[in-house]
Formats: C-alpha cells, structure tokens, sequence
C-alpha cells in the first residue's frame, strides 16, 4: 500500500477527518465524479480522489502503485493547477490554506487568513487536531502558499488536462505563470 492509499483509506474511515477536509477545506471525498472526463498530455492516468462544492476534481496523477503522485486540481470552468508533490502535500495545503483557490485572485494570506478566523475562530486549533490525525507536520502559512505556488508551476505542459472531445483544448492554469514563481521553480 502506498502513502496516498494510506491516508486516503485514513480519510474513508474517519468521518471526523473527512468532515474537517470538506469544511471548510472543501475536499470531499464523497464528490468524486468530475464534471467532465479529462485526460493528461503524457497520458498518465487519472485518478479522482475528492471534488469540491464548484464541481472542481482533485486526481491523484499516474500509475496506481507509484510514487510520487502528484495532486491536480481541476476546476468546472476549465481550469487546473498542481497542488502538492504529493497527497500528503495537497492535504497538509488544503488543510493550512483551505482558501487556496483564492490565492490566485491574488488576495494575501494574511487577509484571507483573518477572514477564515473571523468566520472560524477555531480554525487553528482544528486544523491542528486535523494534521495531527492525518499524521501531517505543521506548515506556516506563508510557507504553505510559497510551496503552493512553486508546485504549480510544475503544472504546464505535462499536468494541465484536456477534454478529449473538445479539439483537445488544454485547460488554462489557475495560477498564471509570474517571475516569483519561476524564481522560485
């Protein structure tokens, strides 16, 4: 069994932990029919492993068995980024920066982060008891979207999907490529 299968069969039999990643995180693993069969360039295979409430799709990327495999979140609106080098990434970023979608409108972390308590003024004591029951290490938030951003950059070209039966049209990268990203790929 793999780490991924591991934390993956953690997550499936645990409601307390897959209540804590679809809220506010929003990875649910009982989401996980994508809005629309995609595939990758290098034709790796996918593998749906939770969605969101927008209809995006979080796949664990290549063979069943291998490692490491890589998290790909593709969004509805045609839209996708790598998030983590691997599942235990991806959960530790949802996890730390469960608004990281938002990053990508170019919100700062500290902002978000205030508005999150404001909502959720235990979050960080829950996002603490979820990384401790996920096994996971803690992450400065700052360092969790620097990690974030480096990763998806790794996106384009082998990791950005495409609908086969739409003229093979790639999807668009969430995080658009800047020289702080490259600088840090």
């Amino acid at each position: 069994m793999t780490a991924a299968d591991d934390l993956l069969r953690r997550i499936e039999a645990d409601p307390a932990i897959a209540a804590a990643l679809a809220w506010p995180g929003d990875f649910d693993i009982e989401r996980r029919d994508p809005v629309e069969d995609v595939v990758l360039p290098t034709g790796a295979p996918l593998q749906p492993i939770a969605g969101c409430g927008a209809g995006g799709t979080y796949f664990l990327c290549g063979e069943p068995g291998s490692e490491p495999r890589p998290v790909l979140y593709a969004d509805s609106e045609g839209q996708a980024t790598l998030i983590g080098a691997d599942l235990a990434e991806a959960l530790t970023l949802i996890a730390v920066l469960p608004f990281w979608r938002d990053l990508a409108q170019g919100f700062p972390v500290d902002e978000l982060l205030a508005d999150l308590r404001a909502e959720e003024p235990d979050f960080d004591a829950e996002r603490d008891a979820l990384l401790t029951a996920l096994a996971l290490p803690p992450l400065p938030p700052q360092e969790a979207a620097t990690r974030l951003l480096t990763t998806a950059t790794r996106t384009t070209p082998d990791y950005l999907p495409f609908v086969p039966d739409d003229d093979h049209l790639p999807y668009q990268p969430i995080f658009p490529s800047t020289p702080e990203a490259d600088a840090a790929h």
